[in-house]
């Protein structure tokens, strides 16, 4: 299940809309089959947003004014891609969780699909349960994942276990020359409120 698979279930929820889209045309096919109805800001019923239109050259501020209008009407917005911004090539863009961002400090309702929100979870957990054709047993569930902000505090949020793998996106921070460094690790999981059941350098089979 992907953070893709959840925002296409919380859009069908809201289909027909009708939805106004925030997003590049690449991203026009997880509206694929949903049935759902697009209009301007006026007229939808709800916000979807997969990052800005233009994301070599916008950013959330170009789209506060629409923004402000649509959370004085309470519309719900769905985002697609909690990070705020990804390198591309040596270029940091904006993304999905930077418009969602600027929308919640204008007090509208924003929806996170992806990691470390809970629907994708709930998905997951969901799938695992018609998989196995019984009721799943949360203790019986391992998170693994490198990230902190998203894979751990997810699972610190799901109430799961975790194991983090310390040489990913942070290992620069936790693995040293000999190996697993035990303070930076408790340091670099403290500074987010972060707990993890275990801990390995590398995913290795």
């Amino acid at each position: 299940m992907t953070s893709g698979d959840a925002t296409r279930a919380l859009l069908a929820e809201r289909a027909p809309g009708p939805a106004w889209a925030i997003g590049p045309e690449r991203d026009s096919p997880l509206y694929d089959g949903l049935g759902l109805d697009f209009a301007g800001p006026d007229a939808a019923k709800f916000i979807t947003v997969t990052g800005p239109y233009d994301d070599t050259v916008e950013t959330p501020e170009d789209y506060r004014e629409r923004l402000a209008a649509a959370a004085a009407r309470g519309l719900t917005m769905v985002c697609a891609n909690p990070d705020i911004v990804v390198k591309r090539g040596e270029t940091l863009i904006y993304c999905g969780g930077a418009l969602a961002g600027l929308y919640e400090a204008l007090g509208g309702p924003v929806l996170m699909a992806g990691k470390p929100f809970g629907p994708i979870y709930d998905l997951a957990l969901i799938e695992a349960e018609s998989l196995l054709g019984r009721p799943l047993d949360r203790r019986r569930v391992l998170c693994v994942g490198d990230g902190v902000v998203t894979d751990v505090r997810g699972a610190n949020a799901q109430g799961l276990d975790l194991l983090f793998v310390a040489a990913g996106i942070h290992g620069a921070e936790a693995v040293g020359e000999a190996g697993l460094d035990a303070a930076a690790l408790e340091a670099l999981l403290a500074a987010e409120g972060a707990s993890a059941t275990w801990v390995i350098a590398d995913l290795i089979w």
